[in-house]
């Protein structure tokens, strides 16, 4: 969507579960904490992983025209918007991501095969 150069956080229900129980039992743990994956992705890589996982080609490319006229005003701040978010805070203190890679965690979530992480 849009120039597809913007990175796009995701995570799984997961490790979303897994960050959250973390950060309730981790005394040295305190203030925000990004909960998002340790890889982050442009819309570009997430769009081609997500059509090598199904299989299917990953040809349909939607102009931020189209999706600023759908969108209206949030479109910018919450389609179009880059944000290349880690999740520093987690790492620091030892949380180990089930799904590390977009790719396992696609596949997890659709219930593919995973590959080595």
């Amino acid at each position: 969507m849009g120039e597809r150069n913007q990175y796009f956080p995701w995570i799984t229900l997961d490790d979303v579960v897994g960050g959250f129980y973390h950060a309730l039992w981790t005394d040295d743990l305190e203030g925000p904490v990004n909960l998002t994956a340790p890889t982050p992705v442009t819309m570009e890589a997430y769009t081609q992983t997500l059509a090598d996982v199904l299989h299917r080609p990953a040809f349909l490319d939607v102009p931020s025209s189209l999706v600023r006229t759908v969108g209206g005003e949030m479109a910018d701040q919450m389609i179009l918007a880059s944000a290349r978010a880690v999740p520093e805070r987690l790492q620091e203190t030892g949380y180990d991501f089930g799904y590390g890679t977009l790719e396992n965690g696609l596949r997890h979530v659709l219930g593919r095969t995973a590959v080595e992480d």
